[in-house]
């Protein structure tokens, strides 16, 4: 049996919510009081997955294991082309989403003339993901756009970072990079991790949407519906020397980021709850960052990488400002 791409990442979501093998129906929701609109429905995978998928302009290696790969949607015109460095998710497992999950958000800022360099790495169920693969290959992935941008008269400075989902956190996280190496003698990755990085990247906002950005709070029950379990394959189990997990791979541990943070997340999102945003933001703003949650009504998950959807047009206006686009 073959299963489509759709329909790993239904079956994927499905698992991770529990609900595949719930046999008591759901109650039908109440009417909507007389006079006022019904809620929308909310979009299922095969809303986005089903529809004509839009292709990249190139696609470049930067290592040679499978999944070390990036697409990039070059705009027309000779360019410099501001830029966002797009990252998926899917729970950090490959098996349920790869890069081509973001195809119609890229599409849509190639059209409005912003290029996209669109990421994967390998999944924490991929031969060598998880700690450190999924990170190195992230930042590998990243770093490898400023190599580039030469070629294909890219505009990194500034740079916006986007990711959905677990692709939040990588996004921060590989912002958090440059800070958390600032001071050589006592950088906030802890000295020795294979995290640390020499030269990364620079990254000027980020624009989270439904993501995990806290792994510590993802890691506790009752979690996300990526499950709590996700998080020990993610960053690994504690060695004998007393690791701790959580040093050089959750982003609250790495603040502050002294980037601006902007997460969009929707009201009625079932995979990941809203409290994941709002926690977030009160423990980064203590720490002195600039961050702000906006909550879109009547969006789960995948409104969030639709591109007719107010919540991306939330994104889109977000970009666009932190590029210099608009005010």
């Amino acid at each position: 049996m073959t299963i489509t791409f759709a329909g790993r990442l239904a079956l994927g979501s499905c698992l991770a919510l529990a609900a595949c093998s719930v046999t008591t129906p759901a109650p039908s929701p109440a009417p909507a009081p007389l006079g006022t609109a019904a809620p929308a429905a909310l979009m299922k995978w095969p809303d986005l997955l089903e529809r004509p998928r839009p292709e990249p302009s190139a696609t470049i290696e930067y290592g040679d294991k499978g999944m070390q790969r990036v697409d990039l949607w070059l705009p027309a015109g000779k360019g410099p082309h501001p830029t966002v460095l797009m990252v998926h998710g899917g729970c950090w497992q490959t098996d349920i989403a790869d890069r081509r999950i973001m195809n119609w958000i890229a599409d849509d800022l190639r059209k409005r003339g912003i290029a996209v360099w669109n990421i994967d790495y390998r999944g924490v169920d991929r031969e060598g993901g998880g700690y450190p693969g999924t990170f190195a290959d992230a930042a590998a992935a990243a770093d490898a756009l400023r190599t580039h941008a030469p070629k294909y008269n890219l505009d990194i400075s500034p740079l916006v970072a986007t990711g959905h989902s677990a692709g939040g956190h990588l996004a921060l996280w590989l912002a958090a990079r440059p800070a958390a190496k600032a001071s050589a003698s006592n950088p906030l990755i802890p000295r020795g991790s294979p995290l640390l990085s020499s030269d990364p990247l620079k990254i000027d906002t980020v624009v989270s949407l439904g993501g995990l950005p806290d792994l510590e709070v993802a890691a506790t029950p009752p979690g996300s519906g990526c499950g709590t379990e996700i998080i020990e394959k993610l960053v690994g189990p504690p060695t004998l020397s007393s690791r701790n997990v959580y040093a050089d791979t959750s982003v609250p541990r790495l603040a502050p980021l002294g980037i601006k943070q902007v997460l969009i997340n929707g009201q009625q999102d079932r995979i990941i709850p809203t409290a994941y945003a709002t926690d977030y933001e009160r423990k980064m703003r203590a720490a002195g960052d600039d961050v702000r949650v906006r909550m879109i009504d009547n969006t789960g998950h995948v409104e969030l990488i639709a591109p007719e959807t107010a919540a991306w047009a939330a994104t889109v206006e977000e970009i666009e400002r932190a590029l210099g686009r608009r005010r």
